[in-house]
């Protein structure tokens, strides 16, 4: 289950970075620097969920801790239709359209939610790593699941689901997926009879 949430997850993050492409679109354009605005606010959530992951582990690491973050996530995203036109259009009045405004609308529409990602996969690793020798090799699935995941994220989103279906439709269908994800790691494993039981 943790490594089907890390596919889904991963493809709901990429999917979500492309589609905030077209939330800027409208009123900053498409150019390089909206771009380089998307990939900075991206990757600064990764980092900041990386780190607050790493130290949730030590904490509190469990699947339901998981869960919580993602399904604040899913409301984030639900959100978002709603809420993102007039946020974009109050930065683009107040600040205008350069590089601080698009980090600005960047940051308002990504940097909540995929930091709360981001925090899946090192608590995924401390889950399933039940031992040390274990660690490195389940960090390996972990993010490799998660990034092959980003890509279907990523093509899924380009060139299936944004030309059929539009942008707020998805944003919906992401939070939907991600509520999902944090439903079935709520519930509890099925708990392992004892050996020499019957």
């Amino acid at each position: 289950m943790v490594y089907c949430c890390a596919f889904l997850v991963g493809g709901v993050l990429m999917g979500f970075e492309m589609l905030g492409s077209r939330y800027l679109f409208p009123y900053f354009g498409g150019g390089i620097g909206t771009w380089a605005s998307l990939i900075s606010t991206v990757l600064c959530a990764l980092a900041i969920g990386y780190f607050t992951g790493s130290s949730i582990v030590a904490r509190h690491p469990s699947p339901r801790t998981i869960a919580v973050s993602i399904v604040i996530a899913a409301a984030y995203l639900a959100g978002v239709p709603a809420t993102a036109d007039p946020v974009m259009a109050r930065i683009l009045s107040t600040i205008g359209d350069g590089a601080w405004a698009t980090l600005l609308a960047s940051t308002a529409l990504l940097l909540v939610p995929l930091t709360l990602l981001g925090t899946f996969s090192p608590i995924a690793v401390s889950l399933l790593a039940h031992k040390a020798d274990d660690a490195g090799r389940v960090a390996g699935l972990v993010y490799g699941v998660s990034t092959i995941g980003n890509v279907v994220g990523t093509l899924l989103t380009t060139f299936t689901l944004i030309p059929t279906i539009g942008s707020r439709a998805i944003t919906y269908i992401f939070a939907l997926v991600l509520a999902v994800c944090a439903a079935a790691l709520f519930v509890p494993a099925p708990k392992q009879p004892l050996k020499g039981r019957r």
